[in-house]
């Protein structure tokens, strides 16, 4: 009767990373409870609740919402980042940034719009979430 409970039972994803290895080329959307390093290529979304690392060799193209992130290897598109993002000297970033805090290494190409909002995204989103219902409530006035 007990055992059957623990089987079922989530252990949270603390201290557990996947990878994306060199020469390794994915299409599509990943969603993780646990941290990601990708070193291959992944064409797609991102949403994670751990941090997100390209590494050197790494290319995303597409979306990321995360709440750290450390960026060697090229990003192109959308990226949100709750807390931190860390971008290395052989950093190459182009497309929107959402961020609360930015660390930039000397070297590293930043070429991206860029908000900050003080070390939260939080209101960042509720922001946003205020702006699209002053814009529906507009549309049925």
């Amino acid at each position: 009767m007990f055992a059957e409970s623990k089987k079922n039972r989530i252990e949270p994803a603390i201290g557990q990373t996947n990878r994306i290895v060199e020469n390794t080329k994915i299409k599509g959307d990943f969603i993780s409870e646990a941290d990601i390093r990708i070193d291959g290529e992944l064409e797609g979304s991102i949403t994670a609740k751990g941090k997100v690392v390209i590494g050197r060799a790494g290319k995303v193209s597409g979306q990321i919402d995360c709440m750290n992130a450390d960026i060697e290897g090229k990003f192109e598109g959308d990226l949100k980042v709750e807390n931190v993002l860390s971008l290395k000297s052989t950093a190459l970033i182009e497309g929107d940034v959402i961020v609360g805090k930015l660390a930039v290494e000397p070297g590293a190409t930043f070429n991206a719009s860029c908000s900050m909002k003080g070390g939260s995204l939080k209101s960042v989103k509720e922001e946003n979430a205020g702006k699209e219902q002053q814009k529906a409530n507009e549309k049925s006035a």
